[in-house]
């Protein structure tokens, strides 16, 4: 594994060996003695093709995320929401996939949205705080302040994600993480 570091401070790109031979594939996608980070909750989504998540963050009981996909494709993209950063605003987008065997390391203060790529997709999340329903709140994911490009496609969300905040409102609504 190696850790590639982006422009976002803390935001880490991961690269995974993916040893492949006719049985299959092992991929280690995490080690403690490289990415020296601690979780204490996971999950396992699946997504079919043009299923958008996000953006969602807590407000309170923040968390950390790191992000793998174990089948399929994704374009995941993160919001820098940490008032005293350089990148407050701004947005980070990645291709996360089985094939190119990268995860992403989100710390907390980011929103967190995806794109399914492929017709079956399998994505694999670590988080260091658990999920409290009470504290979720979230950014639309066609905000026209963000300016985010997202591929042309018919893009499915939740009802719930359609009613997610803009980037203005959130700015007044919230102190910012």
């Amino acid at each position: 594994m190696k850790i590639k570091k982006t422009i976002f401070k803390d935001l880490l790109i991961v690269k995974q060996k993916n040893n492949i031979d006719t049985r299959g594939s092992l991929r280690e996608t995490f080690n403690n003695t490289i990415l020296k980070k601690k979780f204490v909750f996971n999950y396992c989504t699946t997504s079919k093709k043009n299923v958008l998540r996000g953006f969602h963050f807590q407000t309170k009981n923040l968390q950390a995320k790191y992000i793998n996909v174990l089948k399929g494709r994704i374009l995941d993209v993160v919001i820098d929401l940490r008032k005293n950063s350089k990148t407050f605003g701004k947005y980070f987008k990645i291709i996360l996939s089985k094939k190119n065997s990268l995860g992403l390391y989100v710390p907390r203060g980011f929103a967190h949205a995806f794109l399914s790529l492929d017709n079956q997709n399998i994505i694999y999340y670590q988080l260091d705080n658990y999920y409290k329903p009470k504290f979720e709140s979230g950014i639309i994911y066609n905000d026209k302040t963000l300016k985010i490009k997202w591929p042309k496609k018919k893009i499915v969300t939740s009802k719930k994600d359609k009613k997610l905040l803009t980037f203005k409102k959130f700015l007044s609504n919230f102190k910012y993480l």
